[in-house]
Formats: C-alpha cells, structure tokens, sequence
C-alpha cells in the first residue's frame, strides 16, 4: 500500500473487535500501519471486526504477529512509545517522529507487565481527571495519540 508509514500502531492482545475496527479505520486515514499481536479475542473474519472498519479494510495497511517479539523484529528503527492507565507522563510530552510505534495493550488487562517493566521509561498516560473512571475506550485512546503525533509532525 504506502512506503512508508506515518506511524505504527500496535495493539498488544485486543480483545473487542469493534475496538479493533475503529482503529484500522483510523489506520486507514491516517496512513498508520496496524500491528495485531496474539493472542487475538476475536477471529479475523469476525463480522464485528469488519463492521467497525466498514468498507475501509482495502485500505488498512496491517499485519498479524504471533508475540512481541515477532512484532519488534518488524518494526524498524522508529522510537517506541508505551501507553497505558498505570504511567505517569502525559502522552502529550512524548516527541513524536515520522515512523514512531505506538502501542497499546488489551481493553482489560491493558500492556502486559513484562513490556511495562522493561519499557518503564518509554511509559505514557492520556490523564484521566474523574476519580470513578479508570480508563478510556481503546480505540478512542488510540485516535487522541495518533493525532498528537500528528499535530506534533505538522508543526
């Protein structure tokens, strides 16, 4: 599809295909690569999945990776950002650059601990000011990163 992607974005085990639609969509306009990495909580040929991507998936320029590993073997050399609800600096401090990978993990479980761990410094929350609400929707978490990286490489 594209040479060269705007960004990367990589979702570690997603769970909800809706989430996962909506975001290849959002991959689609934005000319971001989609990374999936298993284990998946859906088919690839779910009927939800392709719903929330509607008529967009020609479009999405993305791949499947059997683990992290599989995943950070194809990735290249762009900087690697982390987000999640357990991190400490607003994503909105992170310097982005054309090519960077943008990941998040699982609805439930978001970044497996290990990834956390390793990749501590590279951590980044979107606040969340509401003592009661623990997080935000995936894909919705995914669109407000993309376009800060956006915005950022425009400016």
């Amino acid at each position: 599809m594209i040479e060269r992607p705007a960004l990367h974005v990589v979702l570690v085990a997603p769970e909800i295909p809706q989430n996962t639609g909506s975001v290849a969509r959002l991959c689609a306009a934005t000319y971001c690569r989609l990374h999936l990495v298993r284990p998946l909580g859906f088919s690839l040929e779910d009927r939800y999945l392709k719903r929330a991507g509607l008529d967009y998936w020609p479009y999405v320029d993305w791949r499947v990776h059997d683990n992290w590993q599989a995943c950070l073997g194809e990735l290249g050399n762009g900087s690697l950002f982390f987000f999640s609800a357990r991190a400490q600096r607003p994503y909105w401090t992170a310097q982005y650059r054309l090519g960077d990978v943008l990941v998040f993990g699982s609805e439930t479980r978001g970044l497996p601990a290990e990834l956390r761990e390793r990749y501590q410094d590279r951590m980044f929350v979107i606040p969340i000011d509401h003592p009661k609400v623990r997080s935000l929707n995936l894909a919705n978490a995914v669109s407000i990163v993309v376009y800060e990286a956006l915005r950022q490489m425009q400016a």
